[in-house]
């Protein structure tokens, strides 16, 4: 779904485990590319319903595996670069608007599984403290990781 400023509608999400790191998963055949999970959100569906199905497409994990634990307050939005623009899609996506979930992991890693989807988006992930994928992530997602960490931390740090 995008909007009539040429933004698509989207969930990102963040795990975080016990010890208070966060999931980081590689791109597909992309070194150096990591990121959070995040997916579109589909016509009728609510951001909550896309989270729970995003989660399972890109890490095959279920809601029994998760505990929500907070939702952002609002949505941020980030512009692609115009080399990631794809001029020949109609309507042209601009960049992503997104709503943010934090989710505690309470599953098996064994059951963590990029292959739910006949194109994977990740092919592997580990552990990282909270705040690495601020300087990490592409640079023109920084400011939305920043965002979202940031209305998250007094939640996981009771900051």
């Amino acid at each position: 779904m995008i909007d009539e400023q040429g933004y698509r509608a989207n969930v990102g999400m963040i795990l975080i485990n016990k010890c208070q790191d966060v999931f980081w998963a590689g791109r597909v055949g992309q070194p150096n590319a990591w990121q959070f999970p995040q997916g579109g959100i589909d016509a009728g569906e609510t951001p909550e319903e896309a989270l729970y199905r995003e989660l399972y497409e890109e890490v095959g994990l279920q809601p029994s595996d998760v505990r929500l634990l907070a939702e952002s307050k609002s949505w941020f939005t980030y512009k692609l670069p115009r080399k990631y623009m794809r001029f020949h899609s109609k309507p042209l996506c601009v960049g992503q608007k997104q709503k943010w979930f934090i989710l505690e992991f309470i599953g098996d890693e064994k059951s963590i599984n990029f292959n739910q989807d006949e194109k994977p988006e990740f092919d592997r992930w580990h552990w990282v403290d909270y705040w690495h994928p601020v300087e990490n992530v592409i640079s023109f997602k920084r400011r939305v990781y920043k965002q979202a960490l940031s209305e998250f931390e007094p939640i996981i740090f009771g900051k």
